[in-house]
């Protein structure tokens, strides 16, 4: 059973920085899409930025060209990196893909932004 490892999340400043990552559970699963959502208490789940294995990005408005999602497809892992970060971006976030025959979510990392 594949699992999604995030880590990198915490406590930081509004302003300041984090540094999402996330890695499959097996080295040879190595999917075309990854995501990255997240969730704030009270609301929907919500799609952040998506990455293809051509490196090919999207990312939601709210992003604001403050975050990049990027991969490093030898070590089959994919990041979120955070900038100028605001306390509405306080959320957990998830690592998520998908494959023709299910989905795969991470367990989660908690980001928390003070003003």
């Amino acid at each position: 059973q594949v699992q999604l490892v995030e880590s990198g999340g915490g406590l930081v400043q509004a302003g300041g920085s984090l540094r999402l990552s996330c890695a499959p559970s097996r080295s040879t699963f190595s999917p075309n899409a990854m995501d990255w959502y997240r969730q704030a208490p009270g609301k929907q789940r919500e799609l952040v930025a998506t990455i293809n294995s051509g490196g090919r990005t999207r990312y939601a408005d709210f992003v604001e060209g403050r975050f990049t999602i990027s991969r490093d497809n030898a070590k089959n892992t994919v990041y979120l990196q955070m900038d100028s970060l605001k306390p509405e971006d306080t959320a957990v976030y998830y690592c998520h893909t998908a494959t023709f025959l299910r989905e795969y979510w991470g367990q989660g990392t908690q980001v928390t932004v003070s003003s």
